[in-house]
């Protein structure tokens, strides 16, 4: 075949592509913690370039207000231009509570709680969605009661140095439908290999777990979520009955929990560092 038989677009189906009045923001789907901003303990072992002290953003701050995860030069202007050219949409493991605690401007969807709610972008939770969760949740509300007070009791036998927290959400006024969603695990000491090792167990010490539940571990995060709560599946939702199938969509996250969730939109990446990062250098060098 010649040069000159190929096809090409004609000049006039060029000129309507490039000569939008009104560009189509695509959709940003972004993991936000050790994607968009870390803490600096993070900083300092990744070796992140643009990281010098005067050149750090604050993205984060914890539970007294103090500033807690920042972001690079660079990372901060990856953040503006996400911010100015699409519309950008939170996906993240952090709560209600927690994402208050995120000082970056978000105003559109937010899928929290690793896809256990989705938030509106008028700030509602969206109501399919939720009764789909409650549904979902509700009947394991003992057993998750029952495996916070064996772990609580296992770890003060063992002196394992664990700190548990358990996850909730308050789904409607009725303060008697407050749920707990799943359960969050850290090493005290930050002991990331004792934190795997104690993942490694849980399946032996509760043969039952893995009929409701799965566990995801991320360096110093150990989580046991029910089957139902994950964030691919809350952003299928989204993808199917809130977005505007026409757009283009593309994410970021840097956890294997990621993964899933990106694997639905058009195109997506991870940082050069990371727990999916170093997975994919595990397998192909």
């Amino acid at each position: 075949m010649s040069i000159s038989s190929l096809q090409y677009p004609s000049p006039y189906a060029q000129h309507n592509i490039t000569n939008q009045t009104k560009p189509v923001k695509p959709y940003a789907l972004m993991d936000l913690d050790d994607t968009l901003f870390q803490t600096q303990r993070k900083i300092n072992a990744w070796h992140l370039p643009t990281a010098e002290q005067e050149k750090l953003v604050c993205a984060t701050v914890n539970k007294q207000g103090e500033p807690l995860s920042f972001m690079s030069k660079r990372q901060a202007h990856l953040f503006h231009w996400l911010y100015t050219t699409t519309e950008l949409i939170a996906v993240t493991a952090r709560d209600t509570n927690e994402i208050k605690r995120v000082k970056l401007p978000f105003n559109s969807w937010q899928v929290l709680t690793h896809g256990a709610v989705i938030v509106e972008p008028n700030g509602k939770l969206q109501t399919d969605w939720q009764i789909q969760i409650i549904d979902k949740l509700t009947p394991l509300q003992t057993t998750l009661s029952q495996l916070i007070q064996q772990i609580e009791q296992l770890n003060q036998i063992e002196s394992l140095n664990l700190k548990l927290t358990s996850h909730r959400q308050l789904f409607t006024d009725n303060k008697n439908n407050e749920l707990i969603i799943y359960l969050a695990i850290k090493h005290t000491q930050k002991d990331h290999h004792g934190l795997a090792k104690f993942a490694k167990r849980l399946p032996c010490l509760y043969p039952q777990l893995a009929d409701n539940f799965y566990i995801h571990v991320n360096a110093n995060n150990l989580a046991i979520l029910p089957h139902a709560i994950h964030k691919r599946h809350a952003v299928e939702f989204l993808l199917t009955h809130c977005l505007d199938h026409e757009r283009p969509s593309f994410g970021f996250g840097d956890s294997l929990a990621d993964l899933p969730f990106l694997q639905l939109l058009d195109w997506y990446g991870t940082p050069n560092h990371g727990q999916l990062h170093d997975t994919i250098h595990d397998k192909i060098g």
